[in-house]
């Protein structure tokens, strides 16, 4: 199979590219990634010379690159994990999640569409369903009504329609896969895990958004990527999968985890301002997933935690470059801000 990866260079994209790059060796593989801030070539450097693997720079929302690079190749497959995916930048700066998330979207589609790629797959995330509720018992199945509450959400409940109709109008071979909160190696520095893995390991204090009782399922990247995988091999064509890791935990209960997993005191807390439109509790139902194609999670909490723990200790270079280029990046941010001035 020759197989498009877009955002293959990022946190679970790279992850799937190297699953896929072991477990298929007749693949010819290629990712597309636009190398942004959570776009990394040293997530992939361990395949760069490799002869059936091949990495193209570009961006899914300029449509003219897109149509030519799809003409050119002709791929038998598209998996879509290209997205702006971080929650709080889409309420900050909402453009590039609609540009990047629907319109790029869109372009991958009509190209898979008009250049005959048998099979597309949609990755998407919980966040599409909304918020359950602290006090609810329930959880999100494939039929829950779609019901976003930031731009992020709302950018990628967007694409998962434009992708379901592409199925309805052209009988494409679309599938969509809807998961947890990801954890596991390769992750962009900024995200809860790592993030306090790296605040705790330096005795820093670790900020909690509000109360810190906002519940989230968590799910090992690689479990994720065996379901990708099942899913395009087995799945119902035009049909969604919840992608679930059967591990709900409040913010504040993984702050207290990790903490005592690195040998910390809670001493070590700090209670921020919440987030705007922060959700209180998302909940994976995989039944579908687990009963139709054979799959379930084969990692638990405890176990992923000491893997990613583990990971990161090994990596400690490949973490201080990307914070290095975060600190680079905020340094210009802030020099460009125009300097105010007394009247």
């Amino acid at each position: 199979m020759k197989i498009l990866i877009t955002g293959g260079a990022g946190f679970i994209g790279s992850n799937y590219t190297r699953y896929r790059f072991e477990n298929y060796p007749n693949d010819e593989i290629f990712v597309l990634d636009k190398l942004t801030y959570a776009g990394n070539l040293d997530n992939l450097s361990d395949l760069m010379d490799e002869k059936r693997f091949h990495f193209v720079q570009g961006d899914i929302s300029d449509k003219d690159f897109v149509e030519d690079f799809f003409e050119k190749e002709k791929f038998d497959a598209v998996v879509n994990f290209a997205a702006e995916t971080h929650v709080d930048r889409s309420i900050t700066g909402p453009g590039i999640f609609v540009m990047t998330n629907i319109v790029g979207t869109h372009n991958l589609l009509e190209a898979s569409r008009l250049t005959g790629v048998k099979r597309y797959h949609q990755v998407s995330t919980d966040e599409v369903y909304g918020d359950l509720g602290s006090n609810s018992k329930e959880f999100f199945t494939e039929k829950t009504p779609i019901a976003p509450n930031c731009p992020y959400a709302a950018s990628k409940a967007s694409a998962d329609l434009l992708t379901k109709s592409y199925f309805e109008t052209y009988q494409m071979g679309i599938t969509i896969s809807r998961c947890s909160n990801n954890y596991g190696p390769y992750q962009f520095p900024e995200k809860l895990i790592p993030y306090f893995f790296r605040l705790i390991s330096e005795g820093k204090s670790v900020p909690v958004y509000g109360d810190g009782k906002n519940i989230r399922d968590w799910l090992y990247v690689i479990d994720h990527c065996r379901a990708i995988d099942v899913i395009l091999k087995k799945g119902r064509l035009g049909e969604v999968y919840n992608v679930g890791g059967n591990n709900e935990k409040t913010n504040l209960q993984i702050t207290q985890f990790l903490l005592k997993f690195l040998g910390k005191d809670e001493s070590l807390i700090t209670y921020v301002d919440d987030r705007l439109a922060h959700d209180r509790r998302y909940a994976i139902d995989s039944t579908k997933l687990q009963t139709e194609l054979g799959w379930k999670p084969s990692v638990d909490f405890a176990e992923g935690i000491q893997k990613t723990f583990d990971w990161y200790k090994n990596h400690e270079e490949w973490a201080k470059k990307l914070m290095a280029k975060i600190e680079e990046r905020k340094h210009k941010v802030v020099s460009k801000m125009p300097l105010k001035t007394s009247r």
